[in-house]
């Protein structure tokens, strides 16, 4: 194990990659490497914002996700078994990104719930639906999806496997 360890970080050290190992799924043709580490979720990710209350605002009230507080005063918000620590721009936590910016972030979002009623909820929030609903490729399978910008610019792509395809724009 050490040794197959030891050949794969030389070999990516050197700018040679093992052969990638080929999977044909249901979302295309997927590529695997011979690495021996393999990342099986995501457990947080961190976004910077402008004002971490407009944020919790935005996204407990039009996206339903529960406001987290952690280690003194710090935010988050939660849904399923992930959530989103929130930075506040120029009073980052360390270690941060090397340019941490509010609006860079571009984030797919899966719901149960019909895109239909998604995109009537957004309405009653006074968000502007950007694309959507269109039919996208997902990490498992075809979505369809609709997409709108939180109070930073971020995009956020809110997107669901159990929707039809009938009545989507392209």
């Amino acid at each position: 194990m050490a040794l197959r360890s030891f050949g794969c970080s030389m070999f990516r050290w050197r700018g040679v990659y093992h052969k990638p190992l080929v999977q044909v799924g249901l979302a295309g043709v997927r590529l695997y490497s011979s690495c021996p580490v393999r990342i099986s979720g995501l457990d947080h990710l961190v976004l910077t914002v402008k004002s971490v209350p407009d944020s919790l605002a935005f996204y407990s009230k039009v996206l339903g996700m529960e406001i987290i507080t952690f280690k003194g005063n710090r935010k988050a918000l939660g849904f399923g078994q992930q959530k989103f620590n929130l930075h506040q721009a120029g009073q980052e936590f360390e270690p941060k990104a090397l340019r941490p910016t509010p609006g860079s972030a571009d984030l797919c979002l899966i719901t149960d719930t019909p895109l239909q009623r998604v995109a009537e909820h957004l309405q009653a929030c006074g968000v502007t639906v950007e694309e959507g609903p269109v039919e996208r490729s997902g990490a498992v399978g075809p979505i369809m999806s609709l997409y709108f910008r939180d109070p930073d610019d971020n995009l956020i792509e809110v997107s669901s496997y159990n929707c039809p395809s009938v009545g989507r724009t392209k």
